[in-house]
């Protein structure tokens, strides 16, 4: 009896700590501990919604490189790297997704200006510190030009050689050193691209001294005159390369280029080897968007729109409610049904059911789940299995009452029999889940994977309420209305 009390505490704090969750105003907590403005302590909860509740933007995007020039696992970066992008824009409910082997679907619920969102996850940004030591007066000419970096240059070199199933040798690699002939090759013939600019004082590419692979952090802020700047600072890889740059060039004006585009050129002050600031003629939008660039890394890979498409809602919101009341008629119709039909094992399974539900809500919340009307089914669908769990215990129950066994024996035996039943029929359903959520994975097919991730996630929970929540309620009511029980087996829906 001992352990069935403290199983009760449990899932009444548990039920407690879950109502708080689900709350819809809930954003979660979050504390600052040594009031330094940052959070130190933080439980982030927020509802995600899809594009079919809500409405957002749809993008495609494709990579650009051949096949076999990039790995999957390149493909996974460049999509954790455009997450990053689109939830620092705000974007709270995005969600990126790889689609087969070169493609990768962001969905946008809410999104409010679509093409800052599209610019934002499809810039490779490039960032480059580039040597511009001996250029004098000339620097103030390349601010705001496209010029050639020897850091393009074998970006470019390494792509030509897949496309041409060549090898990239370390011969080939060095060539970028001497290279500067091959300028007119990797510099765009498109009219509406500016052509880059190489050394003038050498005719070969502008020295690459360190890429943003080497920053740890990038902050938008404004400066003592109120421009907009990015604070940066270095990993200790990015220090052990920059500090002695800037230490023997201090006097020179060094260069701050993304992608190909010279931001500005500052003069070398001090010995660099922590971080640093990166000026230029900003907004604050255009600084926030950089600082957002950098901190979630260029892309490996670089990516092409392949479509973008404004997505409206397909639920407007009488729609949703009523879609919430007739779920809500449902479960009211269920928790009759095995009020009146199992009468006290009914009010045990009842009980279990609601904190089934609530449960649900509030791992939807804290994972994030994204509901979509296809995920909301699945929910739906896994509260009949909740109680198909239940109805396989007190069927179980009754078998046992009726061959003469002891309300305890029968109580034991249905539980215990029924284990086996639950288990196999949840876990092959989970299998199945789990192949949908595979099959939701491929192009076109997005749609059926939160129908996939709220039925599995409805299925383990219905493992713990269905046998642990159920067994602990109805426990505690036979032991408080044991001789009634014993007398009047109706009440057991015997």
């Amino acid at each position: 009896m001992r352990s069935h009390v403290r199983w009760l505490v449990f899932i009444v704090v548990l039920t407690i700590f879950c109502v708080w969750v689900s709350l819809p105003d809930n954003q979660g907590i979050h504390l600052d501990t040594d009031n330094d403005g940052k959070e130190d302590i933080g439980l982030n909860v927020r509802q995600s919604l899809g594009l079919d509740l809500v409405g957002g933007l749809r993008v495609l995007l494709q990579a650009e490189l051949p096949p076999g020039a990039f790995t999957i696992d390149d493909l996974r970066q460049a999509a954790n790297n455009v997450a990053r992008r689109v939830n620092s824009l705000g974007v709270g409910e995005a969600t990126v997704q790889v689609q087969g082997r070169d493609r990768i679907l962001v969905e946008l619920p809410g999104v409010r200006d679509p093409q800052q969102a599209i610019d934002t996850i499809q810039k490779t940004a490039l960032l480059e510190f580039v040597d511009f030591g001996g250029l004098g007066a000339q620097v103030l000419q390349l601010e705001g030009q496209k010029i050639l970096t020897t850091e393009q240059l074998l970006i470019q070199q390494q792509r030509d050689a897949v496309e041409a199933s060549i090898e990239v040798t370390p011969e080939a690699t060095s060539a970028v050193e001497t290279a500067g002939e091959v300028a007119a090759e990797v510099t765009p013939e498109t009219p509406t691209e500016p052509q880059a600019i190489a050394n003038p004082l050498t005719g070969q590419p502008f020295q690459t001294v360190m890429t943003g692979a080497g920053l740890q952090s990038a902050v938008a802020s404004l400066d003592q005159r109120g421009r907009w700047i990015i604070q940066f600072e270095l990993t200790s890889e990015g220090g052990a390369v920059f500090g002695p740059f800037t230490d023997a060039r201090i006097g020179q004006p060094m260069a701050i280029v993304l992608d190909g585009i010279v931001l500005s050129a500052p003069t070398i002050q001090a010995k660099l080897d922590t971080g640093g600031v990166i000026s230029g003629n900003f907004t604050e939008q255009e600084a926030k968007q950089l600082a957002l660039q950098l901190r979630s890394g260029a892309l490996p890979i670089p990516l092409r729109v392949e479509s973008a498409e404004t997505v409206g809602a397909t639920l407007g919101q009488e729609s949703v409610n009523l879609s919430i009341r007739a779920g809500i008629i449902g479960v009211i119709v269920v928790l009759t049904f095995m009020l009146v039909y199992y009468r006290v094992p009914g009010i045990a399974a009842d009980l279990a059911l609601l904190v089934f539900i609530v449960l649900n809500m509030a791992v939807f919340k804290l994972l994030p789940v994204t509901l979509t009307l296809p995920a909301i089914v699945g929910f739906l669908i896994s509260i009949g299995t909740a109680v198909d769990g239940n109805i396989l215990i007190f069927e179980r129950i009754k078998e046992e009452l009726r061959a003469g066994n002891d309300l305890d024996t029968a109580l034991k035996s249905g539980f215990d029999r029924a284990w086996a039943s639950i288990r196999d029929s949840n876990f092959s359903t989970i299998i199945i889940c789990g192949i949908l959520f595979l099959f939701g994975q491929t192009p076109g097919a997005s749609i059926v994977s939160g129908f996939a991730v709220t039925l599995a996630l409805g299925l383990l929970i219905n493992l713990f309420t269905a046998v642990i929540v159920t067994r602990t309620f109805l426990h505690l009511l036979v032991a408080g209305l044991r001789q009634p029980l014993i007398q009047r087996h109706w009440l057991l829906g015997v």
